[in-house]
């Protein structure tokens, strides 16, 4: 696939099928992942890749914090949140790593890992992979980042679910750049 298309025919999408990804392609995935630009070289992203029985344990450390912070909610509440990391065969916790030196900035190593997320994003999409990036309260639950080996202060910079689309979306009008850019001749 040429790279605007690619670019040009990305969708994130929720709807997968639940048949395994093949080792080597997650292999190709991670390895288009650090091929993005970062400060300094320092590399800091951080991936945890789940598949199987992993994506059950997470169900169970959110569903367990869930009911820590939200002990009145209703059994179904605990299962539908147990059931979260279920939603593709394929699960990539990308953590940010905190600068470990002055020069290095904070904002820096998010962008970096951001754009080693687009990357998987777009090659996943190219492979002919379906993918949609979450973030959300799990991002920032310390029980979550415990589980994945994160410190508490570190940045999860997204949950990125891949599997094999269940549909071709619609290939819908994209968003344009004119409303959000200025000129300066």
């Amino acid at each position: 696939m040429e790279l605007f298309e690619a670019i040009q025919t990305r969708h994130s999408l929720a709807k997968l099928k639940q048949d395994p990804i093949p080792r080597e392609t997650i292999e190709k995935l991670l390895s288009a992942a650090v091929q993005a630009p970062n400060h300094y070289k320092v590399r800091p992203w951080r991936f945890v890749v789940l598949t199987g029985e992993g994506r059950n344990k997470l169900g169970e450390v959110m569903a367990a914090s869930q009911m820590d912070r939200q002990p009145d909610l209703p059994q179904q509440a605990f299962d539908k949140t147990r059931s979260l990391p279920l939603r593709a065969p394929l699960l990539i916790a990308v953590g940010v790593d905190k600068p470990s030196e002055p020069k290095v900035l904070e904002i820096e190593n998010v962008c970096a890992v951001s754009a080693a997320c687009q990357n998987i994003l777009l090659a996943a999409h190219a492979m002919g992979l379906g993918a949609k990036w979450r973030t959300g309260e799990w991002a920032r639950d310390p029980k979550v980042k415990e589980f994945l080996g994160f410190e508490a202060d570190q940045h999860i910079a997204g949950f990125l679910y891949i599997g094999y689309p269940e549909f071709t979306p619609d290939p819908s009008e994209r968003p344009t750049y004119e409303d959000r850019t200025v000129w300066l001749d």
